[in-house]
């Protein structure tokens, strides 16, 4: 037996089906969890650590010394701050100085600090604070001997998130500077 629709049941079902497609759409899924960086242990590698051998091809696999990967997966390029702080954590102290003693190692390198709050307060209140954490991190680096000129700082404050949720988990990874680097690298 063939059923005929009508107009209208016909134009529900596209309803239901398009609610359905919609609720699936925007169905949560588990954020990725990311890890807080650790400082680098005083007896780790705050020199570049030497290649590994491929398992096939026996070619050189990592970090290129002197690259940004090196700075990256090596030393670590972000920090992080207590609610509405500006100062040096002691955890982040070991990290900050494995930067400057690889900038020393690099001087040809040029970075720039990126202040970064979580999404509370205002957007003003925000800018100002990554500001005064980017230069908490520079003060620190040409404190321990990298050249201030090769440091520049900004604040993005509150726009550019590395956790989009909203809760505690959120805010800690939000709360950072990051030093990311400009030119000089390998």
């Amino acid at each position: 037996m063939v059923r005929s629709f009508t107009g209208s049941t016909v134009l529900r079902l596209a309803l239901i089906a398009t609610a359905a497609a919609s609720l699936a759409a925007c169905q949560s899924k588990p954020k990725p969890s990311f890890p807080t960086q650790t400082p680098p242990s005083s007896t780790g590698p705050s020199t570049p650590l030497p290649p590994s051998t491929g398992p096939v091809s026996g070619q050189p696999v990592g970090a290129l010394p002197g690259s940004t990967q090196d700075f990256i997966v090596n030393v670590g390029d972000r920090v992080y701050f207590d609610t509405d702080s500006h100062d040096i954590r002691e955890d982040a102290r070991p990290l900050l100085t494995a930067q400057s003693e690889w900038l020393r190692r690099y001087p040809s390198v040029v970075v720039r600090i990126e202040g970064n709050a979580d999404e509370r307060g205002t957007r003003e209140y925000n800018l100002a604070l990554g500001a005064r954490r980017a230069n908490s991190v520079r003060d620190f680096l040409v404190g321990q001997g990298v050249t201030g000129g090769r440091i520049s700082t900004i604040s993005f404050g509150k726009e550019q998130p590395i956790d989009t949720g909203s809760g505690e988990e959120s805010w800690q990874k939000n709360r950072n500077a990051r030093t990311a680097i400009v030119s000089g690298a390998r």
